[in-house]
């Protein structure tokens, strides 16, 4: 925060004052009950936020959560959009995330010089709910295939294969994306620096990465779908990212 100010930007003490003085509010947390936290209660963004103000939900969480506080906001005049991003820290300290919006064009375009501060692709999903559906269903794809380098890798080894020799094939023909090579890598890494190491710097990606899975198979649920493959990835998930 301190570095923040020093840059002109200023600094709100409580949930409160952020909601008086914002139009545009920017939420980004960990699940659904961090969510929440922020936007019910006598000191929450709902009971303070001015009406017409925007508040956009930039963490993975379930669709039927964002429906509930739009609905919720909704009542108080204030607007919710669902707008997860991709792309890491990196992006945007670069400038190249990508935002996935579900809601209004014209909410959408109101907040658009707020996002492209740190995005350079802003995606229109849909209608309220479509951005973290679109979310979900990339996070679905990056999970399973940091599974699918995993049993690679395992199986490259114990067949007496170099791992980057895979890896090297795989970047030819297009299997192996630059994503998964650096998570088995830096996994690889930190494993090597033995478990503690492993444990802090991946264990709270993986539990993220059961967070995420839990909600599109909540989804699937919802939409009376069958999604076996991504059923076991939520059962293995942990194991990936702990090389167990």
């Amino acid at each position: 925060m301190a570095e923040l100010v020093l840059q002109g930007a200023l600094r709100a003490h409580a949930v409160t004052e952020l909601a008086r003085q914002c139009r545009i509010i920017g939420i980004c947390v960990r699940d659904d009950m961090d969510v929440e936290k922020l936007l019910y209660g006598n000191d929450g963004l709902i009971a303070h936020a001015k009406a017409d103000s925007v508040i956009a939900v930039h963490s993975t969480v379930t669709v039927d959560g964002l429906r509930r506080w739009a609905s919720a906001a909704s009542e108080k005049g204030i607007h919710v959009l669902d707008a997860p991003i991709t792309g890491g820290a990196s992006g945007a300290e670069a400038g190249t995330l990508c935002y996935m919006v579900g809601g209004s064009a014209a909410l959408i375009e109101r907040c658009r010089q707020v996002f492209t501060t740190s995005g350079s692709k802003i995606v229109h999903a849909g209608a309220t709910g479509a951005g973290i559906a679109m979310k979900l269903c990339n996070n679905l794809m990056t999970y399973a295939a940091f599974a699918a380098i995993d049993e690679a890798a395992r199986l490259a080894r114990a067949s007496g294969l170099s791992v980057e020799s895979l890896i090297e094939v795989g970047r030819t023909n297009g299997v192996v994306t630059s994503q998964m090579e650096a998570f088995l890598t830096n996994r690889d890494r930190a494993a090597a620096s033995g478990p503690e190491m492993l444990r802090k710097a991946f264990g709270p990606f993986a539990a993220l990465a059961r967070k995420d899975l839990a909600a599109a198979l909540q989804s699937a649920e919802r939409l009376k779908i069958a999604l076996p493959t991504t059923e076991r990835v939520h059962e293995v998930i942990e194991n990936v990212f702990m090389g167990r």
